[in-house]
């Protein structure tokens, strides 16, 4: 299986970010992308870097009014007297209707959903880097290959069409499921990180053309707090197109396998063409966040119920953070899938 990452993702470095109202570091740090690489090697995948594709795959799923924002937001911040080197939002609307601010700190407000997504000179390009490995995993899957990775640092599942979130700027999942809609008529996206997806959620929530289904901790208590409910079920044309499946804090590989095996009778019933897979490591008993309990070998059994399914799959990281046990999670997953297909 080939692996696609840039060292260009490594350039956005954020400080800090607020955590149950404490401030913390920062923990998604550039050193995730080398103990993944080692993972991904221990795996016998090739390390690729991706081509640069245009803003064209991004702009697909997120609005042109979001994307320039990204683009400009740390530049107009700098010039606030007194301004903080990242750009952390003060403010937020309560609800966002028509109307849209002109200044550097409504517009954060506006597009930045907590505190726990910094914006330094260097994260657009590291974000675009993400994205484009994503795409590149995509196309290496649209070729013939039954399978890519794209290692994505910063990761995206937390980002909505206009709005960053919880580290995530640009949706590198629902860039790759877009990717695949080329050639496949429906796309499932699977998320088995340990919060729940909830930019991917509202990005297709309305669309029958893709099912999102997510596994991860019960929200009741737990980031993103707001979403993640079994009864958000999709609206529209989407109604019925959006599953759920939030898990008792703790929960260890067992009780993740039963819910793995609900989520693949609902991706089967869909008929999909190709898959997503929005790896969240995170899961693991002994990520910082240690909301979950999978065991480093329980990625491997979670790899494989996957692998069943047969299809055309892209996995694209999510969470998983600093551990001594990050690299050989990956290696896990990557190796049980492998072995699977």
């Amino acid at each position: 299986m080939k692996t696609f990452c840039a060292d260009e993702q490594k350039r956005h470095n954020p400080k800090g970010f607020l955590s149950s109202g404490s401030p913390r570091p920062n923990p998604e740090k550039p050193e995730r992308i080398e103990r993944l690489l080692a993972g991904a090697r221990a795996a016998a995948s090739s390390i690729h870097h991706p081509a640069n594709h245009g803003l064209g795959p991004i702009a697909a799923v997120h609005t042109p009014e979001y994307l320039e924002f990204l683009q400009t937001i740390h530049r107009r911040w700098q010039l606030i007297p007194g301004a903080s080197e990242e750009v952390v939002p003060n403010i937020h609307p309560i609800g966002r209707t028509g109307s849209y601010p002109a200044s550097a700190v409504g517009q954060a407000g506006y597009h930045m959903a907590d505190t726990a997504c910094p914006i330094s000179a260097e994260t657009w390009e590291s974000a675009c880097w993400s994205a484009w490995a994503a795409v590149e995993a995509a196309e290496t899957v649209i070729s013939g290959e039954p399978a890519a990775y794209a290692l994505c640092r910063p990761p995206g599942h937390h980002a909505f069409a206009d709005v960053a979130g919880g580290f995530c700027f640009i949706n590198n999942s629902a860039v790759a499921a877009q990717r695949l809609r080329k050639n496949a008529a429906r796309v499932a996206i699977l998320d088995v990180d340990l919060h729940h997806g909830n930019g991917t959620q509202g990005i297709f929530y309305a669309r029958s053309d893709v099912l999102t289904v997510s596994i991860h901790a019960d929200p009741v208590r737990f980031y993103p707090f707001f979403w993640g409910y079994a009864d958000e079920r999709g609206e529209g044309a989407g109604l019925g197109y959006n599953y759920n499946l939030p898990l008792e804090r703790k929960s260890g590989d067992e009780v993740f396998l039963e819910a793995l095996a609900a989520a693949r009778s609902r991706i089967e019933a869909f008929a999909p063409e190709a898959l997503v897979v929005a790896l969240g490591l995170d899961a693991f008993e002994g990520d910082p966040f240690g909301e979950l309990s999978v065991s480093t070998p329980g990625f491997a059994r979670i790899a494989e119920a996957i692998a069943k399914l047969r299809l055309p799959t892209v996995i694209v990281q999510e969470g998983g953070y600093i551990c001594d046990e990050l690299g050989d999670n990956l290696t896990s997953f990557l190796t049980g899938f492998g072995g699977a297909i």
